[in-house]
């Protein structure tokens, strides 16, 4: 039995203004697009309550992968978040769990920060975590927001 503990940020700047960038994580159409859908994976189920307090579950099936580390095809794979705070156009704060199968492999609290930038806007994203028994690593969720955050600029991108 083993925790690392990581804290690790990540900047990105989207051409889209802050309401906007927003909008993309308090919309939860919008942020199943983004978050949840994509190549891989299958969506089993997605629900999204954004206001302080509120919980959004996220539950996928692993379609496989040869990666190293990566699960066996049909794997489970779940996420729970409770918002801690949310300011409008600025702030939103939250914390998470990943389970994989029947195996908690990491809790987690996240903010992301959006600030005017330009025409644009900048986002700064910092996550605390405490990743489990070799399961998870920090490099390994750091990848993973680094690959939502490009999807997320790909649906700013849309319209």
């Amino acid at each position: 039995m083993s925790v690392v503990h990581s804290t690790f940020s990540l900047e990105r700047q989207y051409k889209a203004a802050p309401a906007r960038v927003f909008a993309a994580f308090a919309n939860p159409e919008t942020k199943r697009r983004w978050f949840v859908e994509g190549e891989g994976w299958r969506v089993n189920e997605y629900a999204g309550d954004f206001r302080v307090g509120g919980v959004e579950t996220s539950r996928f099936t692993f379609a496989g992968s040869k990666e190293k580390g990566a699960p066996p095809a049909g794997t489970p794979i779940a996420n729970d978040t409770v918002y801690q705070d949310i300011v409008p156009n600025e702030r939103i704060v939250f914390a998470y769990t990943m389970t994989v199968g029947d195996k908690r492999i990491s809790a987690s609290l996240a903010t992301v920060e959006i600030v005017p930038s330009g025409t644009g806007t900048k986002l700064t994203y910092t996550e605390q975590g405490a990743y489990f028994d070799g399961s998870d690593d920090p490099r390994m969720r750091q990848e993973g927001w680094t690959q939502l955050f490009a999807s997320l600029e790909r649906e700013l991108d849309r319209a």
